[in-house]
């Protein structure tokens, strides 16, 4: 800062249900926590619920896209991918251009069960946005969505 930059306003001037990064923490760590519950009756994994709804939108993409989609590190993406196509949920095929690539597609079977894992999603969200007009849900996903554009390292 120079002497013409204005002092920063303090966390505790702030505070902590006006700092956004803590609101959403809070609201994704409760999300979350309802999710596994539900998911867990079901014998998903929230990185396989995160795979199937990815790939749900989302035809055949590398297997690196697919870890940005899905915020999940590779090497636990990996593990969930090998788990789900031992259960029939995905297939792999090498990326036509690069035969080192690989992309990720949903099978029958997997489409079945995110068609059953769709309506916790909803229903999820619903009940995060009760109380809350058409208007403002819209306007607050766009302004999530200008967020994540200045904070991402990929292009997806």
């Amino acid at each position: 800062m120079n002497d013409n930059t204005p002092p920063r306003p303090r966390l505790g001037e702030i505070g902590l249900t006006n700092f956004a990064p803590y609101l959403m923490n809070r609201i994704m760590g409760r999300y979350n926590a309802a999710f596994r519950d539900e998911i867990a009756q079901m014998g998903l994994t929230t990185p396989k619920a995160r795979v199937l709804a990815v790939l749900a939108v989302v035809d055949g993409p590398l297997i690196r896209e697919l870890s940005v989609y899905t915020v999940v590190e590779q090497s636990t993406l990996s593990r969930a991918l090998d788990q789900m196509q031992a259960d029939g949920l995905i297939r792999r095929e090498a990326d036509a251009s690069d035969s080192r690539a690989t992309r990720v597609f949903l099978t029958e079977a997997g489409r079945m069960l995110f068609e059953e894992l769709w309506p916790h999603m909803a229903d999820a969200q619903a009940r995060m946005f009760r109380g809350i007009p058409d208007d403002e849900r819209r306007a607050f996903v766009a302004t999530l969505q200008k967020m994540l554009v200045n904070i991402r390292k990929h292009e997806i």
